[in-house]
């Protein structure tokens, strides 16, 4: 490639919308492919066009603007091989705190895509450093000795994580059947719903075969708290320490009605993931064991321990399990139908 058409395309993708974050990508989708040559093609001899086949924007489709698209033929730098490119700088309307948005800019990588193979949407948590460990809530509840001690932990690298709880229709997918508990319409939760309740009485064993047959792997119990508080170091992700407030974030037992609900339908935290509180509890890939006092970085649990963790609480669960820092765990082969699991996956 030529030094003029180098400099051509480094000014054209200064000016691109971040919805399409490189030269080409007309459809938007993280990759320059034969469905960006036909919107272009749809577009040729035109003054402008609706699709931005006009790269360079002189004011003409034509063969410079095939030639600036063949240049950048493949994958847009940033965006996975696995995945379809939904936003590629952080929303402001989603991603709240400046902090987080400067950080997961500065990494590089696609801030929200979607898994090709799944259709589970994911959403890029950056690399940072917290305090891991019990926040308390109303002085109704204590922290719990798990919890303790809180510990500083550095995490170095970037990772993709679903946005939602897997569904019940994402697991059926893949698996080929469906073992929920609620997998019937309710008063609160019409028929067409049910399928985006979490999918739940699925093992920790079990989950394995989810992530052989899709490339995901589960979070550790670091990463899961690390996205769950999203910059915050209070009980709850909202930044408040008032019990009172958790049913703004939460499906939990003074408002769940003794059932899951589809997912998404509580406030998101500042990183954008949804129902890390409440709904189900969420397996993460540690065994469980005690915490240790020391300064931790890329920490993964136990190397072997007789039960898993599970992290965030659950729709019959009181304030005191639902909260950021709250620790469950139970036998890898066991099943309850309080139980789920998220997805993360490496960029």
């Amino acid at each position: 490639m030529n030094r003029t058409l180098l400099a051509t395309l480094a000014a054209v993708a200064l000016a691109a919308p971040s919805s399409a974050q490189c030269v080409g990508d007309l459809d938007g989708n993280g990759r320059v492919n034969g469905a960006d040559i036909g919107l272009l093609l749809g577009g040729w001899g035109a003054a402008g066009s609706t699709t931005g086949a006009d790269i360079d924007g002189n004011g003409t489709v034509n063969g410079a603007d095939l030639g600036l698209l063949l240049g950048a033929w493949g994958q847009c730098p940033g965006v996975p091989a696995w995945a379809a490119l939904l936003e590629f700088a952080p929303n402001p309307a989603v991603v709240t705190n400046a902090s987080l948005r400067a950080a997961i800019t500065a990494t590089g990588l696609a801030w929200r895509v979607r898994d090709t193979a799944t259709q589970v949407e994911m959403l890029l948590v950056p690399p940072g450093t917290f305090q891991m460990g019990c926040s308390t809530g109303s002085i109704q509840y204590a922290c719990d000795p798990p919890e303790l001690p809180v510990h500083h932990v550095t995490l170095t690298n970037a990772f993709y994580m679903g946005r939602y709880e897997v569904t019940q229709a994402q697991w059926q997918a893949k698996m080929g059947s469906n073992p929920s508990s609620f997998t019937s319409a309710s008063a609160q939760v019409p028929t067409a719903q049910v399928p985006n309740r979490p999918v739940e009485l699925v093992s920790w064993n079990s989950v394995q075969g989810y992530l052989n047959a899709t490339g995901m792997r589960l979070p550790t119990e670091a990463e899961w708290e690390y996205a769950c508080r999203a910059g915050t170091n209070t009980p709850f992700y909202n930044g408040s320490t008032d019990d009172g407030t958790l049913g703004v974030l939460a499906w939990h037992a003074q408002t769940s009605g003794n059932q899951t609900r589809p997912v998404g339908g509580k406030a998101a935290n500042a990183f954008g993931f949804h129902d890390m509180l409440g709904n189900v509890w969420e397996w993460v890939s540690d065994w469980y064991g005690n915490y240790s006092p020391a300064a931790q970085t890329d920490p993964t649990g136990p190397a072997s321990a007789s039960s898993r963790v599970l992290r965030g609480g659950s729709f019959n669960n009181i304030a005191l399990f639902v909260r950021s820092s709250y620790r469950g765990n139970s036998t890898p082969g066991i099943t309850d139908s309080s139980w789920g699991f998220r997805v993360a996956r490496n960029p």
